[in-house]
């Protein structure tokens, strides 16, 4: 069997693909790789700066937009002025178990920047899209659960980790119900998903170094469970993840998920609840 690594990349030129968060860590490293094999790449991030930053580094052709999925009106300011045909959407930004906090629009942060902003980009640029949709998710999703009468916190104790897991849930049900609906409307568009593993990203930077040290690949390898499901030969709602142990590090392949990530129903409940918040 054939290892996947950022050499497979097939030439890409004459694409163009947006990457949220790709001014450090996966986001970054995705935006790289795709550059260098030929791709326009958007970089679509919260700091034009940062951006720049990150985008002096790589060789291809890159633009830098901003974008603030914790904002829809930053979401739907960046979907109406990017008015090209867009090969692969890679919806990578996200937040791990921060501090209490809400967007702009007053949802639960993670929830509302992994899911809710995703979920109104993809569809704010889909008519656009010719290619692949790559939403990167997580093994937390596991451990996730979708409380559709408490999505935001706005009646529980707030608890980090599991409205972390909630949202990375969404993001497969997402993925989902998705492929449902192209394949539907007969379109060629693919929805996959992936989840890096443990990877050494600033989404780790809090945690205890030691584990980091021990168990976590690095963002080059976590990238690559991305970069195979925006590339390589799978299935529309896919999952990519690496095939070591507990899909913690390791060779990207098709890996399985949760019974809830399973849930059809669920998964078209979300997304008519999502289409309600995220209409204005």
């Amino acid at each position: 069997m054939t290892t996947f690594s950022a050499a497979q990349i097939p030439d890409l030129t004459g694409r163009t693909a947006v990457v949220t968060g790709a001014n450090s860590g996966l986001g970054r490293v995705t935006a790289r790789e795709l550059a260098a094999r030929g791709a326009r790449v958007v970089l679509a991030v919260r700091s034009l700066d940062k951006g720049r930053a990150a985008a002096a580094t790589m060789t291809g052709e890159t633009e830098v937009r901003r974008l603030d999925l914790a904002d829809l009106s930053s979401v739907r300011r960046f979907a109406r002025d990017l008015t090209e045909p867009v090969d692969l959407l890679i919806n990578n930004a996200g937040l791990m178990v921060p501090p209490f906090g809400r967007t702009v629009d007053g949802f639960e942060m993670q929830f509302g920047t992994n899911h809710l902003g995703h979920f109104a980009l993809t569809n704010l640029l889909l008519p656009r899209i010719r290619g692949r949709v790559v939403t990167v998710s997580s093994s937390g999703h596991r451990a996730g659960t979708i409380d559709f009468d408490d999505l935001s916190w706005e009646r529980k104790p707030y608890r980090a980790f599991p409205a972390y897991a909630q949202s990375k849930l969404a993001n497969l049900l997402f993925t989902a119900e998705l492929q449902r609906r192209l394949t539907a409307a007969g379109s060629p568009v693919l929805a996959t998903a992936a989840h890096p593993g443990m990877a050494a990203t600033n989404l780790l930077g809090h945690r205890e170094p030691s584990l980091l040290t021990r168990f976590a690949q690095s963002e080059d390898d976590g990238a690559l469970p991305i970069l195979y499901a925006a590339v390589a030969d799978m299935p529309g709602g896919g999952y990519a993840g690496p095939g070591g142990f507990l899909q913690g590090r390791g060779a990207p392949k098709l890996v399985g998920r949760s019974r809830a990530a399973r849930d059809e129903t669920v998964a078209r409940r979300l997304w008519t609840v999502s289409e309600r918040l995220t209409a204005g």
